[in-house]
């Protein structure tokens, strides 16, 4: 990276700081305003013989401008608590806050709009938490939902600052189990909070000017008054010997902690400070902490805090043990966490108690939901989103889906510590790598080579592999680099033409689809002059447990730093790979929130999201799809209840009894439970997943005809346009004759027919569910097909756009038809429940700031809400298969959808947690030892 390639950055960034200043705050600045703005700007600079591009300045500013973030929603339980905050906000100081606010705006460039939505969202998140200054003891526990690399560690600085200010003395963040979490952690604190860099100052008022960074070097800010226990260098964790040391003057001002959650650095901060603070209680022989108030922010919440014991009988499990010991062992505490997979601190036993550590960690106070800015790459833009609503159109994937086939020789599924992959990499691995290079060399020509690029390989849990991998990817790098760098002869020659081939057959299409301020053209003669810089940046590296790992990317901040991790569990719980664009990924789990968790992809790729790629099987993506789906489900559920203003129990209830939220998680985290109850009231199970097995499919066309000859011998259908229609049909029949004996494919998590059924009979027990409408779709213009004495036109139903067929299954968006599920209702009803479906829309518009759109028919729990308790519609969809054109004799695949109604009882059926995880073929590799 050249001097004057550097320069031109700063030069850059400085004019994006200055025109931002210029536009309105209080709004989104029009197309004309920011045009104004960026004028002066670029002429100033241009006069200072900064030669910036005034298009890209100008496209620079439109992306910022243009991010907008929707309002956090949450639940809360306002039992002995107080409210404080909107007075508190007129009497006390907020410099922390006001110095890291200004640090976002003026030093990141984040958007504004996504500044003053933090501003908001901190604001309710502390306004939960108890006033430090309140008297007497307390203590509140909250949960703090975001998405996977969307920003939360950004959001728990800003509480802390206002914690801080607020009058928070001791500030406990806890950053994952491995060093290199929580060195990346504790410099984001240093940067956003402290305003020091902890490695060479430990208090504010230590005499150095060299160790400031972040909020502490910006112009004009105060020298505020904080101290850190804890530092930034790998080995920089809490140890007694040092508090001891520097004696600092705890409950005078803020002190901050960074720690692993590891049970003997847990116990040695709590002895620390009751050595030092507390005073005797009851018997003498314990000590509490008195008005000295605890905040303990526990990041990745989900993963080692969650008590894994088996019955209340037994002492909790070590780590969620010495969590509850420190809140205990305070008279004024706050327990926040933040996770993107909530499912495992939903499923804690609420009121859950213990004498000696005190409650457990279920969220009782609130739960907060963050919504991602709109420029966020997640779950729903990697793998889509089908539309449940038809007058919305769901999100399409982006085109970023590389498919990979060639895999198993090179690293089989089972394979052990010991394996020796093949020398040669499979050709799906050379091409993610020739991606990288590929992408490296184009973010240069737009102008980001001082940015950091990396390249994630996640293939196997054991790190005796990932070091193999490692060597050998890092063998393949060199050899491209060395067969470049000579320029004229053969080999040189060979690797250009299959950069360039790939580059033409996949870049180039590719980001055509992108529009155009999103993606700027780029030409093959301009990346292929970047390659050979791009290639002497790369390094490769193995992020485990045995290895240096904490990718350098702040010591390389000014030239960026391009590197390919190879990794597993570390990478996949909260270590941040900067600039991350290609992945390639092979390792499987059965875990819901270990899945989304591994999502490393996600975040933030501004400028570059069209050069993304994400190289996995099809059975990852498909499941990824299932878990998009059910995580959504549970969000939506959740902005549902928060309308209705539920408390954070009745939410856990609600997904314990969900079946997104049956198979979201780890069984032992669920096993304190023991039991759960699973409810569709007011679901709606519909099949998207189906085996293409020709025993499963026949077998399940056989027990259609049976079904559909059982009711006609009860009496026959109506007619109702192209479709069959029975009416007042028992339960029993529903159960006996089609639910037990249909065959679901196990890629299907959601539909478990043999669940349904035991759900049906639950309602039955109460008097519910009892006269049941069966409607039998067909098309207009459908292959005609005889099924029992009737002759129907077959519906299709395609995959989504983009996704390649998979061997052996057919997965399509929706099987539902929206308008069916309504028809049999009386018109009187489906007028209401269109009414209801109208405003639950228009309140979500207002929410989002999005325009409303009057819905045409009534859909979701507003039509289902609507539906007469006794009253359950079963949608059976004949569908025509993928493969009839090709081989005539195949029997059509059957899908169904069951509209329930909300049931006016909570059901009777439980289920004990590990039979249910036994009848969905759940698989424990996850709970593994990596190194056993």
């Amino acid at each position: 990276m050249t001097a004057k390639t550097q320069d031109n950055g700063d030069a850059m960034q400085q004019a994006i700081r200055l025109v931002l200043a210029l536009l309105p705050q209080e709004r989104q600045a029009t197309h004309d305003e920011i045009a104004e703005s960026v004028d002066p700007i670029w002429v100033m600079q241009q006069t200072r013989g900064q030669l910036l591009d005034r298009d890209v300045l100008l496209k620079e500013i439109e992306s910022r401008v243009a991010v907008w973030q929707d309002d956090s929603v949450g639940l809360k339980d306002d039992r002995n608590h107080i409210e404080w905050l909107t007075e508190a906000q007129l009497e006390r100081s907020w410099d922390f806050w006001d110095r890291y606010r200004r640090y976002l705006e003026d030093v990141r460039l984040m958007p504004p709009r996504v500044v003053r939505r933090l501003d908001q969202s901190t604001d309710r998140i502390l306004r939960q938490i108890e006033d430090p200054r309140r008297p007497g003891a307390w203590r509140r526990t909250g949960l703090v939902v975001g998405q996977v690399q969307s920003g939360k560690t950004g959001n728990y600085i800003g509480m802390a600052c206002k914690a801080a200010d607020a009058g928070y003395k001791l500030i406990v963040i806890l950053a994952g189990i491995h060093n290199s979490l929580r060195s990346q952690t504790q410099l984001r604190v240093d940067e956003g909070l402290l305003g020091f860099d902890t490695q060479y100052q430990q208090r504010y008022d230590e005499a150095t000017n060299t160790a400031r960074i972040g909020v502490g070097v910006m112009p004009g800010v105060k020298r505020l008054k904080i101290a850190s226990l804890t530092n930034s260098a790998e080995g920089g964790d809490f140890k007694q010997q040092i508090a001891r040391h520097l004696n600092l003057p705890i409950g005078d001002y803020p002190v901050v902690l960074v720690i692993k959650k590891h049970k003997s650095i847990l116990e040695n901060v709590r002895k620390w400070i009751v050595e030092i603070e507390g005073v005797p209680v009851g018997d003498g022989k314990s000590k509490v902490v008195r008005d000295i108030p605890l905040l303990v922010i526990d990041d990745e919440a989900d993963h080692a805090s969650v008590d894994t014991t088996k019955d209340d009988d037994t002492d909790p499990s070590t780590i969620n043990r010495s969590i509850r010991h420190l809140l205990n062992s305070f008279d004024k505490a706050a327990y926040v966490g933040y996770t993107a997979t909530p499912f495992a601190n939903i499923y804690i036993k609420p009121k859950a108690d213990h004498d000696t550590f005190g409650l457990d960690l279920f969220p009782e106070s609130f739960i907060e939901s963050l919504p991602a800015p709109s420029n966020y790459l997640g779950p729903e833009r990697v793998f889509g989103l089908s539309a449940t609503d038809p007058d919305d159109d769901g999100i399409k994937a982006l085109p970023i889906f590389r498919p990979v086939h060639d895999h198993e020789a090179w690293m089989p599924p089972r394979h052990k510590k010991e394996w020796v992959p093949p020398e040669e990499l499979p050709p799906s691995l050379r091409e993610a790598i020739d991606a990288f290079i590929l992408t490296c060399a184009a973010r240069r020509v737009r102008g980001q080579g001082t940015q950091h690029n990396s390249m994630l390989v996640h293939v196997t849990r054991f790190v005796s592999v990932q070091n193999r991998i490692r060597d050998q990817i890092d063998e393949h790098v060199n050899l491209t680099r060395d067969r470049l760098r000579d320029g004229m002869g053969d080999e040189a020659t060979h690797v250009l033409a299959r950069l360039r081939g790939l580059w033409e057959k996949d870049f180039a299409t590719t980001s055509a689809t992108f529009p155009a301020e999103e993606a700027s053209p780029v030409q093959w003669n301009d990346v292929e002059k970047e390659l050979r810089p791009a290639l002497r940046k790369i390094d490769v590296r193995a992020v485990n447990g045995s290895s240096r790992d904490a990718l350098e990317y702040y010591e390389n901040r000014k030239a960026g730093l391009s590197v390919i991790a190879v990794g597993a569990d570390k990478l996949s719980r909260g270590l941040t790979l900067e600039g991350l664009s290609v992945s390639y990924y092979l390792r499987a789990s059965s875990m819901y929130d270990t899945l989304l968790q591994m999502g490393r992809w996600f975040g933030y790729r501004p400028g570059y999201e069209d050069l993304c790629r994400l190289y996995t099987t099809l059975e990852l993506f498909n499941s990824y799809g299932e878990i998009t789906a059910a995580d959504n489900e549970l969000r939506q559920d959740f902005a549902e209840m928060a309308r209705l203003g539920q408390t954070p129990e009745s939410f856990g209830l609600r997904v314990r009894a969900s079946p997104a939220g049956l198979a979201v998680t780890a069984a032992n985290k669920m096993r304190r439970g023991v039991k759960v109850r699973l409810s569709y009231s007011g679901e709606l199970p519909e099949t998207t997943v189906f085996s293409l097995h020709p025993e499963a499919v026949r077998r399940n066309f056989d027990i259609l005809e049976r079904f559909i000859t059982g009711l006609d011998q009860q009496g026959g259908p109506e007619p109702d346009g192209t479709s069959l229609v029975w009416r007042g049909v028992p339960p029993t029949e529903i159960i006996d004759g089609f639910l037990d004996g249909y065959i679901s494919d196990r890629g299907s998590y959601r539909v478990r027919p043999a669940l349904i059924a035991q759900y049906i009979r639950g309602c039955i027990a109460v008097g519910e569910l009892s006269s049941w409408t069966v409607r039998l779709v067909g098309t207009p213009t459908g292959t005609l097909e005889e099924i029992g004495t009737h002759p129907l036109r077959l519906v299709t139903r395609s995959r989504p756009d983009g996704l390649e067929a998979e061997p052996g299954r057919h997965t399509i968006k929706r099987v539902l038809s929206p308008a069916d599920e309504s028809r049999d209702l009386s018109e009187h009803l489906r007028t209401r429940a269109l009414e209801a479906t109208s405003a639950a829309r228009r309140l979500e518009a207002n929410r989002k700031g999005k325009e409303f759109k009057e819905p045409t028919i009534p859909t979701g729990q507003p039509l289902r809400r609507f539906r007469p308790v006794q009253e359950p519609l079963l949608l059976i969809y004949p569908i025509e298969h993928p493969e009839a054109k090709a081989d005539v004799g195949l029997p059509p695949l059957v899908g169904f959808a069951i509209s329930f109604p909300f049931s006016e009882h909570p059901t009777e059926t439980e289920y004990v947690v590990n039979d249910v995880w036994r009848q969905l073929e759940i698989d424990l590799f996850d709970d593994e030892d990596p190194d056993e």
